[in-house]
This record gives structure tokens, C-alpha cells and sequence, in this order.
């Protein structure tokens, strides 16, 4: 029997790590924040001084670094980041990490490692149904209006809402045009808008199409905000992988 997965991709700011990990509380299965494990790496570059644009140094220090990540939290050798790969510094690297081939093969095999430890789960990211687990139970495409995901952003870290809806789409078209694991929608995607939704909303959304499929049976109670880190509305926790 495969596992239950269920990939979660988007643009930044589009509300996936908040419904992700709400989505696999209320499911009662595992989250797995992908996201985080390419700011890790870029953060260990940072930290060892080194240019995020070097391919070479960049791939060696993915492949020796060591991860030990919960849904809150991640350590990187052994240190706690889980505040420092969300520093401006690390937003402004993280891309050119990312689009390295080298660093994307040796996180996507630990992605995948991760689903067959834990039996399946909620990965969110943004190549996930396309090219981590293209064979996913339900790949979910959350959308959101720029103007609203700038303000998520604001919400979250501070910040001028023109010059972050500025950042988010220069990121949005490294992303969507780099030449490994581009960012896309897929053929067979949900497509969810979270502009003007609650999370209690589009996470009922995703387990209707969970139930179409067959996947989960009715349990949980989505209405319910204690089940959602930072309570129900998508403003308070923006995404910023």
C-alpha cells in the first residue's frame, strides 16, 4: 500500500507552511517543512563565509551538513537556526542555493527518505507534487493575490508591504524559471486560492478533495484554531519558504 502524501507547492507568501502543518495536525499525520531544509543550507553558507553563487562549495556543504528538523524547529550541526534561516539575509540567498542541481538532488533523496521513515505525510515546498513525489496521493497548488502575500509577509517580519511585493516577485520569477525543479502548477494540481479564506476554510477544501479520492475518512474538527499554530487566519503565518 503507498503512502498517504500530500504535496503542498506554491509561491512564497501563499500560506503553505501554515496550512501544510495545520493540514497534517488535523489529519494526524507528519509535516515535513521542505523549505527549511534549503534555508539550513543556505544558512551554513552564510555562516562559513561562503558566496550562496558557488556551486561547488555550495553542493559539498549540502552534502555533509546534518539536519535535525520538527514541525517547529530545525538544527543545523548541531545548532539551533530555527530563527536564523528566516533573516533577511538568508531570504536574499536562499534562491541562488536552491537553483543549485547539486543541492536539490541531495534534498529531494532526503525528502524522500523522510516519507518512507515516517509512513507518509503533508510536504510542502514547491517542487514537490512536480518532481519530489510526482506519484502523490493529492498535490495541492495554493495560490494567493501578490498584494496579499506581501502583507502576510509584513505581518510576519516587518517591513514596507511595496518593497516586500517587490522581493516576492523577483523570487517568484527565480523560481518559476530556474532550470532544475522549476516552480509549476501540475496538470493534475487542486488549485486553492487562500487570499480570502480562513484556515479552517481551505483546509476543509483539501480534505474534500482528500475524500473524493477515497484517502481519509471524516475526523478532526477544521473549525477548531487550536489545531492551527498561530490561530486561524492565513495573515499570521505566512509561508517564507
Amino acid at each position: 500500500m503507498n503512502p498517504l502524501v500530500i504535496a503542498i507547492d506554491g509561491p512564497a507568501g501563499a500560506g503553505k507552511s501554515t496550512i501544510a502543518k495545520a493540514l497534517a495536525a488535523d489529519i494526524g499525520i507528519e509535516y515535513l517543512d521542505t523549505g527549511a531544509m534549503y534555508r539550513g543550507v543556505t544558512y551554513e553558507v552564510l555562516k562559513r563565509g561562503l558566496e550562496a553563487t558557488d556551486i561547488d562549495a555550495v553542493s559539498r556543504i549540502a552534502q555533509e551538513v546534518q539536519f535535525v528538523q520538527t514541525r517547529d524547529s530545525l538544527h543545523v550541526n548541531g545548532v539551533d537556526a530555527t530563527a536564523a534561516i528566516r533573516t533577511p539575509e538568508v531570504d536574499a540567498a536562499v534562491s541562488h542555493v536552491a537553483a543549485n542541481s547539486a543541492v536539490r538532488e541531495e534534498m529531494r533523496a532526503r525528502q524522500r527518505q523522510w516519507i518512507a521513515d515516517h509512513g507518509g505525510g503533508v510536504v510542502e515546498g514547491r517542487d514537490i507534487g512536480s518532481v519530489v513525489f510526482p506519484d502523490a496521493t493529492l498535490k495541492v497548488y495554493l495560490v494567493a493575490s501578490p498584494l496579499v502575500r506581501a502583507k502576510r509577509r509584513v505581518a510576519q517580519h516587518g517591513g514596507d508591504v511595496d518593497e516586500i511585493a517587490r522581493a516576492i516577485t523577483e523570487r517568484d520569477q527565480r523560481d518559476s524559471t530556474r532550470e532544475d525543479s522549476p516552480l509549476r502548477r501540475m496538470p493534475d494540481a487542486v488549485i486553492v486560492d487562500t487570499s480570502d479564506h480562513s484556515v479552517a476554510q481551505v483546509i476543509a477544501e483539501i480534505r474534500q478533495h482528500l475524500a473524493e479520492r477515497g484517502n481519509v475518512a471524516e475526523r478532526g474538527n477544521v473549525a477548531d484554531s487550536s489545531n492551527v499554530a498561530g490561530g486561524n487566519n492565513l495573515t499570521g503565518r505566512a509561508n517564507s519558504s
